[in-house]
């Protein structure tokens, strides 16, 4: 692996997000390889075309709301370049990256971790130092 570094979400790069405030036990569904499992309060995020659900504590630390129903991620993640294919553990399942993908954290010690492809991630974040 790279060494890790912290980067911000450039800020023109909203999501478009509503929570899951409905009775339910969640649901399921298929992505980044693996069954990944939301629950209620969660949110449904669409980010540039690809759709998802991001842990409804983990949402309201990280993202403000800009307009109806538009948000932004405020807070830092800490990212680094795989070196080869593999899997991370997330909050909603596992996701499985290929080598170059960016392995991203929104703890700076490395926890509540995710993969994003190398394009998607260098068009959304920039280094923050």
């Amino acid at each position: 692996m790279a060494a890790r570094r912290k980067y911000v979400k450039r800020p023109d790069q909203t999501v478009v997000a509503v929570p899951l405030a409905l009775e339910t036990d969640g649901f399921s569904y298929e992505k980044w390889g693996a069954t990944q499992t939301c629950k209620a309060g969660d949110w449904l995020v669409e980010n540039d075309d690809d759709v998802y659900t991001v842990d409804r504590d983990t949402f309201a630390r990280t993202y403000r709301r800009v307009g109806q129903g538009t948000y932004v991620k405020t807070t830092p993640v800490w990212a680094e370049q795989a070196a080869s294919a593999g899997s991370v553990q997330t909050k909603e399942g596992t996701t499985h990256y290929q080598a170059g993908d960016y392995l991203v954290f929104n703890e700076e010690g490395g926890g509540d971790g995710y993969a994003v492809s190398r394009q998607a991630f260098e068009s959304m974040y920039q280094a923050a130092d």
